[in-house]
This record gives C-alpha cells, sequence and structure tokens, in this order.
C-alpha cells in the first residue's frame, strides 16, 4: 500500500478485498489446517478412549457440570431458604466434579485440552482470512497536520498514566488535552476542532469515545480511537489491539482511514448499544462500579426471580406485532454475534447501515434450565426466548415515566418512547497500518459445521468461503 505524505493528499481508495476470484489457500495456511484437524481427532480418541473404559464416569460428568451450572443460576436468582438450598447443591456438585477429574487421569485431560486449544489456534489461522468480511471501502492517509488528542486519566483504572501517554502523544506530534474534574468533554472537542484540529482522537472509555465520535462526525473530521477504557469494545471491532494503548497513536500518521456507522437514541449517539431491561437496572446500581458480580448476584433475584414482574417495554416485532414485555433488549450500532449473556460479544463490521434488536424473554417459572444450556453451550440463539433482526430504525415505548437505559455502558434514565437510528458512514475513522485489522466475530466460524466445512475447504485447496 503507497502511503502519502501528507494528509492533503488522500491515497486511493483501496477496497478491503479484491473483487476478482479469492486466491487459493497458500501452503502454510493448508497445513494449519490439516493440523488443526488432526489435533482434534487426537482429542477425540483420547475422550472416547477414556469414556470406553469408565462409561460411568464419562455420563457423570457432563451431569454434573450441568448440575452445578443450575444450582449456581438458582442461588443467584432467589433468595433466602431457595438460595441457601441452591448454594449447597450447586458447591456439592462443584466437589464431586473436582474429585472425578482428579481421580481420573490429569495427564490425559492436560493433554486433551492442549490439543483442544492448539486446534483451535490452527484453525483460525488456516480460515481467519477468508472468513474476514470486507470492512467497506479503505484509503490511506498521510500524517495529520493537527493531531488533538483528549485523555481520561481515570479510565480504565490509570491506564492513560500508566502508558505515559501524555508524553507520547507529544513525542509524535500530537497535542495532548487532559480532560480533568468538572471539564465538559464535548467542549474540548469543539474548542480543538476550532482551533485547527484536522484529526481528533479520545483515550477514554466507550461512552467519552462516542461523545468525542459525535463532535467529529458533525465537523467531517477525522477521527481516532485509543482504547484507554475498561473494555473498549468499539476498539475491538475496528480491529485495534486493546493491550497496547499507545501503539493506536500511530493513527495520527501514515493510516488507514475508512467510514464506520453511528447510532442514535434520540440526539445521544452512542458506537456499542443500549441495552434495556436487565443489564440497564443492573447497571443503574450505585454499587455496580465497584462490584460488578456482587452487585448483579443481589439484584438478579429481583429482576430474573420466580416472583419478579416483567419489563414495561414495548416494540414492533420484525414479523408485525407487537411486543409487551421482554427481560434483555439490546440496540446496537450493527449487529452483534452473541454466543451468551455474560458480554455482547463483537460485531464483524460496523458499516451495515443498519441496528442489531436482540431481545431476550425469560418465562420465570420454566425456561431457566433451558437458557442455562444455551449459555453453557455458548448458543444463547437456540434459546427459544431469544429473538434477532436489523433494521434502521427502532422505537420502544413504555407507560412508566423513565426508563432505565444503559448507553456504552453508561446509566441513564430517560422519557420514552425511545427512538433509535442508524447513522450510515457518518464517521471518518483512522486506524494504524499495522492494526490488527478484524474484530472476532469478522474472522471466528459461525459454529462448529461452519468450521469444519471452512477446515475441509481449505484442506482441499479452496478458499474458506
Amino acid at each position: 500500500m503507497t502511503i502519502p505524505s501528507s494528509a492533503d493528499v488522500p491515497g486511493p481508495a483501496v477496497p478491503a478485498v479484491s473483487m476478482s476470484r479469492p486466491a487459493p489457500p497458500s501452503v502454510p495456511r493448508r497445513l494449519a489446517a490439516a493440523g488443526a484437524v488432526l489435533a482434534l481427532l487426537a482429542a477425540g480418541a483420547l475422550a472416547l478412549g477414556a469414556a470406553l473404559r469408565d462409561p460411568l464416569r464419562a455420563v457423570l460428568l457432563p451431569v454434573l457440570v450441568v448440575a452445578c451450572v443450575m444450582a449456581a443460576w438458582t442461588a443467584v436468582v432467589n433468595q433466602g431458604r431457595r438460595r441457601v438450598a441452591a448454594a449447597v447443591v450447586a458447591l456439592a456438585a462443584l466437589a464431586m466434579l473436582v474429585v472425578m477429574l482428579l481421580t481420573g487421569s490429569p495427564v490425559r485431560l492436560v493433554v486433551v485440552v492442549v490439543l483442544v486449544v492448539a486446534a483451535a489456534g490452527a484453525a483460525r489461522v488456516a480460515v481467519a482470512h477468508d472468513l474476514a468480511p470486507a470492512p467497506g471501502v479503505a484509503r490511506a492517509v498521510g500524517p495529520a497536520r493537527h493531531g488533538v488528542l483528549i485523555m481520561n486519566p481515570l479510565s480504565g483504572a490509570g491506564k492513560v498514566v500508566r502508558s505515559d501517554l501524555a508524553a507520547r502523544a507529544r513525542g509524535a506530534g500530537v497535542e495532548p488535552v487532559l480532560l480533568e474534574r468538572g471539564d465538559d468533554l464535548r467542549a474540548l472537542a469543539e474548542r480543538a476542532i476550532a482551533h485547527g484540529a484536522d484529526v481528533i482522537g479520545m483515550a477514554g472509555g466507550d461512552g467519552s469515545q462516542a461523545l468525542v465520535a459525535d463532535v467529529a462526525r458533525r465537523h467531517d473530521v477525522a477521527f481516532v480511537c485509543v482504547p484507554a477504557g475498561t473494555r473498549n469494545h468499539f476498539a475491538l471491532d475496528l480491529g485495534l489491539d486493546r493491550a497496547d494503548v499507545a501503539a493506536a497513536l500511530d493513527a495520527y500518521g501514515d493510516a488507514v482511514e475508512r467510514r464506520v456507522d453511528l447510532a442514535v437514541i434520540g440526539d445521544r449517539v452512542f458506537v456499542n448499544n443500549a441495552s434495556l431491561g436487565v443489564y440497564a437496572t443492573v447497571v443503574r446500581s450505585d454499587a455496580y462500579r465497584d462490584a460488578k458480580l456482587a452487585t448483579t448476584a443481589r439484584m438478579l433475584p429481583e429482576l430474573l426471580g420466580p416472583d419478579a414482574p416483567t419489563f414495561d417495554l414495548r416494540f414492533t416485532l420484525p414479523a408485525g406485532g407487537t411486543a409487551a414485555t421482554t427481560d434483555v433488549l439490546l440496540v446496537s450500532n450493527g449487529p452483534y454475534r452473541l454466543g451468551s449473556l455474560n458480554g455482547f460479544g463483537t460485531r464483524a463490521r460496523l458499516d451495515t447501515g443498519r441496528l442489531g434488536i436482540v431481545t431476550v424473554t425469560v418465562d420465570r417459572a420454566r425456561d431457566l434450565p433451558v437458557l442455562l444450556a444455551a449459555e453453557a453451550r455458548g448458543r444463547l440463539e437456540s434459546f427459544h426466548g431469544y429473538r434477532e433482526w436489523t433494521t434502521p430504525v427502532f422505537r420502544v415505548d413504555s407507560a412508566q415515566p423513565l426508563v432505565d437505559v444503559g448507553v456504552d455502558g453508561e446509566a441513564l434514565r430517560l422519557v420514552p418512547p425511545l427512538e433509535f437510528r442508524s447513522l450510515p458512514g457518518a464517521l471518518r475513522v483512522r486506524v494504524p497500518v499495522h492494526a490488527p485489522g478484524a474484530p472476532p466475530a469478522a474472522v471466528a466460524p459461525a459454529g462448529p459445521g461452519e468450521a469444519a466445512t471452512a477446515l475441509v475447504r481449505v484442506l482441499a485447496g479452496r478458499p474458506a468461503r
């Protein structure tokens, strides 16, 4: 890729993938596919041999795992005697599970785990290149003339300070602006652009990223995401290395620029998602930031227990008709690939021009075991109370005067109805030339079937997809 020497002379548009027929996989990729298949076969043979030698253990192990998970969940969503009884069962099942694993063959268990991990790594090398979708059209751009980076020193438990980001920014020719208590972040971003910034970035959490990105898109100024927050989901889906905060500064130099979508709820922009129902209510708790797991465990009995009331959230379903309630409602800037409820996964791309909608509705009396089974398999979409679809606009109504909403992890209370819209291609984003370039959802098969098919195709010398 030829990089111009100045931002005044942008590089040519560079399609993310060639429009010609994909090239056959290289020899190293075919070897990786063979290694993945052999490792999986070896792990399966070891597991099958153990099962044949001790069939009772083979049956009891998965039963104990399921019993442990279900009892633990029952303890979380109940109170009083039910919680105590379920906790006792969970601990007993866990203890039996540990004993069975230790009295078996620890060496065989370790070998199986190592083989599975090795197979997963080799499979990714073999197929990820072909599975990653084209993230729209990118172009090579030269260094920023006047780059500005706003930094939140409190975000991410002090990542800005630990990475010495201000000094590194100055060394890269970027003007650092420190966000202090009481400062208006939007005003700082507006002032930076008014003073000539042609590239503006934010080092902080996703809520701060969204606010500065909104200012950038209003002025059509290029934006740089520096992953200095706690989770950095936006950076992950941009294909950045979240473990190397300072590496994102390279986006102010020779870089790659592309347009990505933003989403709005009312007039508030978000880069990841807005959640309603269970998650939004938990996030609103004052104790959540300091003790996420403890706060969730304390609140779940009130939200998903057998006697918990339903949420008043009304919206139109994709096939027509209106839903009157759901327990989890996620509206995202582009569709997510979800495997479980413990996080919101990743997006394969950020330029679909669509909102992703996910709802999970639980019958408190009978659905928890089924939901847990789907969660344990990483196949949340198989749960019958799960729905997902995409749409450019979405509306949520409620009879409540205020609705709890978690917007990019920030707890809000908003007046219904809530109007969501996608803003296709609204933001110009710069990423370093050396960035990994693809989020996990873009390079991982959607399930075992797709993974097996992709490996066979690569072994046969054909593209994985």
